[in-house]
């Protein structure tokens, strides 16, 4: 029973690897959760608030482990949290995740948690998995072997919170300690018939999944399948996301041209429509893309294939000097290299585990699919093939370069050979298309969060770093007033009045202080095909990369008069000073090579730091990615250009 106190009740989630104990703390808690960081400690939980009825409990959700006893990082923390000695009470309530596929052997776990007296219930789950292999759990039965209230939920369903909730009320204390080994478990479940299986469908399950492993894992025929599924994976995402996004950016056009037509000219009217509506605008029409890309993935990985391709990968990282177990981080760099960094902490060796975090920030995250969108949209307008094989090129580039860089500092820096790497493989699945849908979801909703705070504050500065200080008009935009007036009829005098003030605007950001750093940086970022207004939006995404694309548009709306409606359309027929376009093939081409390999992110600079306990790796990892970034940026538009693409 839950103890009433002036504290919330603290519940504790504990389970082996992909037991679904993380999906169902996602369900309970959303977004009301936290990553514990604890000294001395290389793992991290997450906690949470759940509030069923009206209570309110305290979820923390330990990483999954098979043992309490092992020598590794996540048993550490699982260990010392359960016994109290990380300076907080110990859990009112543990949470014991049961794979009904593997019940024997999960009760392993459950045998060492009940030696901490501590109040416990059984958490059933992947009981549709067991079904699948011909076999079938008796919770009653179970439930009375076991001595604690026992629970059959799938995670991934709303309708599993509310049973979930009468289990943790119900908890109590084993009263007697079961064995550890597995063989006595299997013993007891067989003799008190837990478990009832149909011994012909599990031998042809087993069949079937072996069959569909060996294809997979293959190292030509599973290279090819994880290939072709990424390629259709992102021409799926260019295809369908494209209406949405012209929606979106429909939308923005016409509240821009509103409130252009409700306010007089003058600073605040440019505040709002270039600085605001225009910069962030030009940032939330990507949302379809991630989320498309969110949703897809999380399909994907409820499948159990995702599981195969860390398999696989671990045959290909290995000569690289990384180890199996850097997988999981390296997949999670697709969402955000921070996460990524500090999911690290669980790979034991420190060498494994440096080289992990010098690379990681290689892999595409989601802050660069606005870049990418752009870019290859520009290059590759109306080809949504071509586009989507351009984009898993992307991916493949980040990758690449990921494991040559290993490759090299394995063999100078950070000497030494990898640990093995272990994985058990979860039985394959039907994905639910609800829980995919809430990934989405929160990852979009993370997404526009940043939206409206960092890149909100990031525009209103560039806004007002790209208008100030006023410049004078020049002798050349004077002199089209003076035409101005003399003109004869009302359409000459327009469109002598729209280039005067085209050219004034140019004028006014080129001498602004956004402008000033935009020719500073020019000599150095021109090799890649950056002008100053690209060197502009370049610098400022160091502070967050997706702002490349937001502040590339505050810098364009200050001077533009092409009637070009959305902001992908507005980089199209943007100009430099000499007349050319702003983007040509050759300079999308450079900057999105450039774009894939740089380091554009100081937060993550700022976990790698603290992460490695010293600024030299950060600087390392600075230096060495913008350096090879400029390199092959400024090679991929010298080929271009050889090869006819100006």
């Amino acid at each position: 029973m839950i103890s009433t106190s002036v504290t919330p009740p603290r519940a504790v989630l504990l389970g082996q690897p992909n037991t679904g104990k993380t999906t169902l703390f996602n369900r309970l808690c959303g977004l009301r959760s936290h990553v514990a960081n604890y000294p001395g400690i290389t793992a991290d939980a997450r906690i949470g608030r759940w509030q069923p009825g009206d209570t309110t409990i305290e979820l923390v959700d330990l990483p999954g482990v098979y043992s309490l006893d092992l020598d590794l990082p996540e048993s550490t923390l699982c260990r010392r949290f359960l016994n109290g000695k990380l300076g907080e009470a110990k859990p009112d309530v543990l949470l014991i995740f049961l794979d009904a596929s593997k019940l024997a052997r999960t009760l392993r776990l459950y045998a060492q948690a009940t030696r901490l007296e501590i109040p416990i219930c059984c958490v059933l789950t992947m009981a549709d998995s067991a079904l699948q292999q011909g076999s079938s759990i008796d919770i009653e039965v179970l439930e009375e072997l076991l001595g604690v209230p026992v629970v059959s939920i799938d995670g991934r369903r709303r309708s599993s919170l509310g049973p979930v909730s009468l289990a943790v009320e119900s908890a109590t204390v084993p009263s007697r300690t079961p064995p550890d080994d597995p063989r006595d478990w299997s013993r007891a479940t067989a003799d008190s018939a837990v478990i009832v299986t149909d011994p012909e469908a599990r031998a042809t399950v087993t069949r079937r999944t072996d069959r569909i492993d060996q294809f997979v894992t293959h190292p030509l025929w599973g290279t090819l399948t994880f290939l072709t599924v990424m390629s259709a994976l992102f021409l799926t995402i260019f295809w369908l996301a494209s209406w949405p996004m012209d929606w979106i950016d429909a939308l923005f056009s016409v509240a821009s041209s509103v409130i252009e037509g409700a306010l007089d000219a003058g600073p605040l009217r440019s505040l709002i429509t270039d600085g605001v509506v225009g910069g962030v605008g030009s940032t939330v029409v990507f949302v379809p893309q991630i989320a498309l890309l969110f949703f897809l993935l999380s399909l994907l990985e409820e499948t159990g294939y995702l599981a195969r391709a860390a398999l696989l990968a671990d045959r290909f990282m290995r000569p690289f000097g990384l180890p199996g177990h850097a997988f999981v981080p390296l997949l999670s760099s697709h969402a955000c290299a921070i996460p990524a960094i500090l999911c690290s902490r669980l790979i034991p060796d420190r060498q494994d585990r440096l080289a992990t975090i010098l690379v990681a920030p290689f892999l595409s995250c989601s802050a660069r699919l606005p870049v990418y969108v752009l870019l290859i949209s520009l290059l590759f307008a109306g080809q949504p093939l071509l586009a989507g094989l351009a984009f898993t090129g992307c991916y493949l580039l980040g990758a690449i370069a990921a494991l040559l860089s290993s490759l090299l500092v394995r063999k100078t820096i950070l000497r030494g050979p990898s640990r093995p790497f272990v994985m058990e493989l979860p039985p394959y699945q039907r994905p639910s298309i609800g829980h995919a849908l809430e990934v989405a979801g929160e990852r979009s909703w993370t997404f526009l969060r940043k939206a409206g705070t960092v890149i909100l504050l990031i525009c209103i500065a560039l806004w007002w770093l790209s208008s100030y200080p006023i410049n004078a008009p020049s002798a050349e935009v004077q002199s089209l007033r003076n035409q101005v007036a003399a003109a004869s009829t009302v359409d000459e005098k327009t469109a002598i009045e729209k280039r005067a003030n085209r050219l004034q605007a140019r004028e006014q950001v080129a001498a602004s202080f956004c402008g000033r750093a935009g020719h500073w940086a020019e000599p150095i970022l021109e090799p890649v095909g950056a002008d100053w207004q690209l060197s502009v939006a370049i610098l400022s995404s160091f502070a967050a990369r997706e702002v490349f694309v937001s502040s590339l548009n505050v810098v364009l709306g200050a001077g533009d008069d092409s009637g070009a409606v959305g902001s992908i359309a507005r980089v199209r027929n943007s100009v430099r000073d000499d007349g050319s376009a702003l983007l040509t093939p050759s300079s999308a081409g450079g900057l999105l090579v450039f774009y894939v390999l740089a380091m554009q992110c100081l937060p993550t600079l700022a976990v790698t730091r603290r992460e490695t306990g010293g600024l030299r790796w950060a600087l390392l990892q600075l230096g060495y990615m913008t350096a090879l970034a400029w390199a092959l940026g400024a090679a991929t538009r010298t080929l271009l250009i050889a090869l006819g693409w100006p």
